[in-house]
């Protein structure tokens, strides 16, 4: 990828005033610039203003189709992709100097006035970002003397200092001698063995955390140090105690209890069997190789490709062997190279996910049902099912597969939400196929319903994922390391199922159920892939409504009262990432496009097409849309790990508002409606 990707190289400008302390959004919101409280146009004025909207934002949309048939907006996160580029490189021996000048570029233009990083925009600093970032920038020869360099070392030593930074981050840190492996958490390649019914066996963690696991339990095992190329005593709050003693957790509790086990299992380490652990090691290579991706990644996603180089390298691969060859690719292709001369590393890409959010927009916004864009693009996600068996299948033995993945390759980990939203598009178009098209629909809508889990609900990548003991891990502070059932997959699930004609199901029934005992008692829902509780409400009420819950069911009122009572000032939603651990933030923040449109898409489901707050956040999209169509929205609307790890989706500025303004225009899509 040489060019961003989205056509919005300058919607991301510099951060550094924008995230600065002085500028972080407070809990109620903030009107957009230049909009207070203003009254909505009168009705026909609304609804010539909302039209107009649609039409520039398909057009918008419509020019970003790839000719293959895609679209892909960039998939920004934190610098922490970025130093641990340039780290992976470093380790390797293979840094250049114009990917470090280019990845220094926007690592520095990311940097806060007080000298941290923070993980989204506007938020607070983060310390692992914060020192991760701080080494990116000595490997690129910013001396620690700079300004900017010393203002980032004070707050890092402030924080508690590289001893108080995440596992992952520490880790990176051993590779160069910057941390002892010895005060590390062990996680052992041994782990390989546990069968698949044993606690804590590699099947109990997320597709993610277990495709991040197994190549770091070859690291951990290896424990390499490379020459470090400059020390990092300025990052410890005491150089000559890089990491105080703590005392340890009663052992009565889980905390106590695994850090005993991670003590024993350090003393293992030591006299673990020679023959034995080779062969483990062994077989955490093949488990690795064999779920490389035809594009040479791992699982679409950047981190489990970074560890998997490493391990296999760790175990003689050389640079020049095809599976490293291939991997080292992968791993230049997630890079998005800014016109001013910087490189962003993207954790992941979203051609699947964004294309039939794109679909679904377009069509909801009144193009014809045969339209060539959407005939294009149904083509090209039909191309992309995936009809062989993955991991999935160890909790679903015996399911036939048939399903989407977010990714450009991914074929071992498809997603339910993915495949959900893919029908959804395809039921929005005529294809000239049918029965191409409806044989897809049918192997997709069958492996969703046979991932359903025990309770009733659906999680994004396994069945029936819940076990708590890998979050207790000492290893795992990086986030959620499993994938229990959310109502938002679920909601996409349950919406599918009713445009199938399976609303009566009892599987979908089981669905509703756990999505109505899920509603939170301000009426909101939980969001687990997107920012938050609007996000939640704005997946679970269309489909509640789809699958025949009158408008009039107490839990739809609930929802409607409480996104009225969270709608900010100047017309529009907004909330925070804080939101996932601070309850003042939850359905607070400054409005965004995205956001915005999830409220009103639940708004309109919920039959309030003329009531005030939807109105008032249509003349709100319609009022802060650009003149090309598209939408600003530099806040982090999505969820890799809730609070731990955020997403911007620079397209969702777009598909969002155009599916809430096409559904003001043109009505509700619903199971046997033609468009």
């Amino acid at each position: 990828m040489t060019a961003t990707t989205d056509g919005s190289a300058g919607a991301v400008g510099p951060r550094a005033a924008a995230a600065s302390t002085t500028n972080e959004p407070r809990p109620g919101g903030a009107a957009a610039p230049g909009l207070g409280r203003t009254a909505p146009p009168d009705a026909a004025g609304l609804d010539e203003a909302a039209a107009r909207a649609a039409e520039r934002a398909a057009g918008h949309l419509l020019a970003r189709q790839d000719p293959e048939g895609w679209w892909k907006g960039d998939l920004e996160t934190n610098v922490t992709m970025d130093a641990e580029d340039l780290l992976l490189r470093q380790f390797l021996g293979i840094l250049d100097a114009d990917t470090t000048h280019a990845a220094a570029l926007h690592i520095r233009r990311e940097q806060r006035e007080d000298g941290a990083w923070a993980t989204f925009y506007g938020g607070p600093g983060d310390l692992s970002a914060t020192v991760e970032a701080y080494v990116a920038l000595r490997l690129a020869g910013d001396p620690p003397e700079a300004p900017h360099m010393a203002r980032a070392s004070a707050w890092a030593r402030a924080a508690g200092g590289i001893a108080s930074a995440r596992v992952f981050t520490r880790i990176w840190l051993a590779l160069f001698g910057w941390w002892r492996w010895e005060d590390l958490p062990e996680l052992p390649p041994e782990l390989i063995f546990l069968p698949k019914w044993f606690p804590l066996n590699i099947y109990d963690f997320g597709c993610w955390a277990r495709q991040t696991i197994v190549p770091l339990t070859v690291v951990s095992a290896k424990r390499p140090v490379r020459p470090a190329p400059f020390p990092l005593d300025e990052l410890h709050t005491d150089p000559d105690l890089p990491d105080p003693p703590r005392p340890l957790a009663p052992a009565t509790g889980w905390d106590g209890l695994f850090q005993r086990l991670d003590k024993a299992l350090h003393v293992y380490h030591r006299v673990a069997p020679r023959a034995l652990r080779r062969t483990a090691m062994n077989q955490a290579a093949r488990w690795i190789i064999e779920r490389q991706e035809n594009d040479g990644c791992w699982g679409g996603i950047q981190p489990p490709a970074v560890y998997s180089v490493i391990a296999l390298h760790l175990l003689g691969y050389d640079l020049q062997h095809p599976v490293m060859r291939a991997g080292l690719a992968s791993l230049d292709r997630f890079a998005v190279w800014r016109e001013d001369g910087s490189r962003m590393i993207e954790a992941c890409q979203s051609p699947v996910w964004d294309t039939c959010l794109a679909t679904i927009a377009l069509a909801d916004a009144g193009l014809e049902p045969d339209h060539p864009a959407l005939v294009k693009a149904v083509d090209w996600m039909l191309d992309e099912e995936i009809t062989r068996t993955g991991d999935w299948a160890v909790r679903r033995p015996g399911l036939p597969p048939g399903g989407w993945a977010f990714e450009f390759h991914n074929d071992n980990y498809p997603d339910i939400d993915d495949t959900a939203e893919v029908l959804l598009a395809f039921r929005r178009v005529r294809h000239p196929d049918p029965a191409r098209l409806e044989a897809a629909v049918a192997r997709g809508a069958r492996w969703t319903l046979g991932m359903q889990s025990k309770g009733g609900a659906w999680g994004a990548f396994d069945a029936d994922n819940t076990s708590a003991l890998p979050n207790k891990l000492p290893f795992c502070d990086f986030g959620e390391v499993i994938d229990p059932p959310s109502a938002d997959v679920t909601a996409h699930v349950v919406e599918m199922l009713a445009f199938e004609g399976l609303a009566q199901d009892p599987r979908t029934r089981r669905g509703i159920d756990w999505l109505l005992a899920a509603q939170e008692p301000n009426g909101a829902w939980f969001g687990r892939w997107g920012v938050n509780h609007v996000y939640g409400t704005g997946s679970v009420v269309p489909a509640l409504t789809a699958a025949g819950l009158p408008v009039s069911h107490p839990a739809i009122r609930r929802s409607v009262r409480w996104l009225g009572s969270v709608q900010n000032e100047d017309g529009g939603w907004g909330e925070d990432l804080r939101s996932y651990h601070d309850e003042e933030w939850i359905g607070r923040g400054a409005s965004t496009a995205s956001q915005t449109a999830w409220a009103l898409i639940a708004l309109l489901a919920a039959g309030e097409r003329d009531s005030e707050p939807v109105r008032r956040g249509v003349a709100w999209l319609a009022e802060t849309q650009r003149e090309d169509g598209s939408w600003d929205e530099p806040y982090f609307t999505g969820t890799g790990f809730p609070w731990d790890f955020s997403i911007n989706y620079h397209l969702y500025r777009q598909v969002f508002p155009l599916t809430a303004l096409g559904r003001y225009v043109y009505g509700e899509p619903s199971p046997g409606k033609a468009r």
